[in-house]
Parts: structure tokens; C-alpha cells; sequence
């Protein structure tokens, strides 16, 4: 039984486990939310998957902040981050992500992306690589190969009405997808996206939901991996659901993890056992660990 929260009157009604700032990006005209803990010679910064927030990255960010500067953030139309109408596409997400790194005078980062921020974080590689100096993926989207009529049914599906009129039973049953088993620690992102239904800015959020899922078909990175230039950590958990498309490619997901590990120069990857789609959140010692390791 999940026990609701009281709903948002907007998305800053959120609890973030850590101390939120907001930086303004004059050129693209966004206020990004984002967290900034811990301290080191090497900053990472997060990036979160297709309808949720830097929340996603916390216990990753607890294990982590002892070693490195970590930085999450709310991409424009999620979390606490402004929500003007934006195109969706993955190339507009990588120049908020370049703006954000020279607004802050981060200078170079290692780029972490969950799923739509691991397609993100390709194409912010392979168009801002100056930046960038190592690639952390999990569960990328990306890898994954789609014909033009495959393309179109994601357009189709995913409707402005589908994410807005999401009952609590789906809210619950999508997060559960993510999951081979859904931890205790995950309830707080069922209880805040049932409480999001009655946020002023929530038609904005699901509107950057939609674009967001058109993005990523519109901007396929598969053809351009062999053109990352640098280090990159690969992860799957065994068990995820989402990857390959169950309707569209029905398959294993470690073969597509191996095909797409295959096509990045320099790039490793840690296939998880007993661990679906959100594998940080799931297995978070596993994804700290191999970070580190892979930092040094």
C-alpha cells in the first residue's frame, strides 16, 4: 500500500533529499534546478531518464560525493526546472547541458545518463566533446534500431492525454517495470508523480514528456557510436524490461547491450544480474563501485 503524499500545488513542492540551486542559461532562457554535493578533482554530472528527475541519482550521489563533485540535474520541463514548450530533441538537450557546464565553469565532466539521459549524453559527446572528458551510461537508450513505421508507433502511443490522464494503478505498474524487484527506497518516486497530477506546471511536464520521447526517435545516436572519442562505462541490468522494446524487438537485452558495447571505441560494459532498467537506483553498490574504479 502506497501512502500518498499531499498533492503539489507546483513541482517546487517537491522534497529533494539534497539542497536544490537553480543557474539561469541566458542563451536557451531555461532556470535549471540541480544539486551540487561533495568535493574532488573530477566532477560528474547526472543525467536523468524520459519522465523523471535528479532524484533518480541520489543514492549514487550519497556513495559518491566522498570521492568527486556530483551535480545532478532537472532537465527544462522536469522537476524544479523551468518549463517554457521545447522541441524535445536531443541535440536541444545537449546544448542545455553545454551551456550548464560553461555557465558553472566546470570546464571538463564525466557524464553520467540513465536510459533518454544516456542517449542524451551520446549526442552531448558527439557534438560537445570538449567538455566531456568520459561517458557513464546505464541502460542507454540509443542502441536499439528502429524502422520508420517502428518510429511512428512510438509517436502515436506516446499522446499528450497518455502521460497527463496516467491512473495511480499505471503509475505504480510502470515504476514496477523498471525494477526486477522495486526497493523499499523507490516508493518516493510513485508517491511524487501521483501528487505531480495537480501541479500547475504538470501539463508543461507532460508535454516535455512527449516531445521528449519524439527526441529520441528523431535523433538516433546507433550509427554515430563508433565516433565517441571517449572512455566509456557501459550498464545493463539483465533483467531490464524496457531494453529491448518488448513490442517492437522482443529479444535479450544483453545482446543489445554487447552490439552497442561493440560499436564505442574504448568503452566496457557491466551486465547486472538480477537487476531491471533502473540498475543505479537498484543496485546502487555495484554502479559506485565500477565508477570508481573506472575514474582511476
Amino acid at each position: 500500500m502506497i501512502d500518498e503524499k499531499s498533492p503539489f500545488k507546483s513541482m517546487d513542492d517537491m522534497q529533494y533529499l539534497h539542497a536544490v540551486k537553480k543557474v539561469h542559461l541566458p542563451q536557451s532562457g531555461y532556470d535549471i534546478a540541480y544539486t551540487d554535493e561533495g568535493k574532488g578533482e573530477t566532477t560528474i554530472l547526472f543525467i536523468h531518464g524520459l519522465g523523471s528527475y535528479l532524484q533518480a541519482w541520489i543514492r549514487n550521489v550519497e556513495g559518491l560525493k566522498g570521492n568527486y563533485r556530483c551535480i545532478s540535474i532537472d532537465l527544462p520541463g522536469y522537476g524544479k526546472s523551468s518549463k517554457q514548450p521545447h522541441s524535445g530533441q536531443m541535440t536541444f538537450y545537449a546544448g542545455i547541458v553545454n551551456e550548464l557546464v560553461t555557465e558553472l565553469k566546470l570546464q571538463k565532466v564525466v557524464l553520467a545518463g540513465h536510459s533518454m539521459g544516456g542517449q542524451l549524453s551520446i549526442t552531448t559527446a558527439l557534438l560537445y566533446p570538449d567538455i566531456i572528458s568520459a561517458l557513464i551510461l546505464v541502460d542507454p537508450a540509443g542502441f536499439e534500431e528502429f524502422n520508420k513505421g517502428q518510429k511512428q508507433w512510438f509517436r502515436d502511443v506516446m499522446t499528450f492525454d497518455l502521460v497527463r490522464l496516467t491512473t495511480t494503478e499505471a503509475i505504480q505498474n510502470n515504476l514496477a517495470t523498471n525494477f526486477y524487484r522495486v526497493p523499499a527506497e523507490a516508493e518516493f518516486m510513485i508517491t511524487d508523480r501521483i501528487a505531480m497530477r495537480t501541479a500547475s506546471d504538470f501539463n508543461a511536464y507532460c508535454y516535455a514528456v512527449v516531445q521528449s520521447v519524439n527526441g529520441m526517435v528523431d535523433n538516433p545516436v546507433i550509427d554515430y557510436l563508433p565516433n565517441i572519442k571517449v572512455p566509456t562505462l557501459i550498464f545493463f541490468g539483465e533483467n531490464d524490461n524496457l531494453i529491448p522494446n518488448r513490442f517492437l524487438n522482443p529479444g535479450r537485452t544483453v545482446d543489445i547491450a554487447k552490439s552497442g558495447a561493440n560499436k564505442i571505441p574504448n568503452s566496457q560494459l557491466v551486465m547486472v544480474p538480477k537487476c531491471g532498467h533502473f540498475m543505479m537506483f537498484e543496485n546502487p553498490d555495484v554502479f559506485n563501485n565500477e565508477v570508481v574504479k573506472f575514474i582511476k
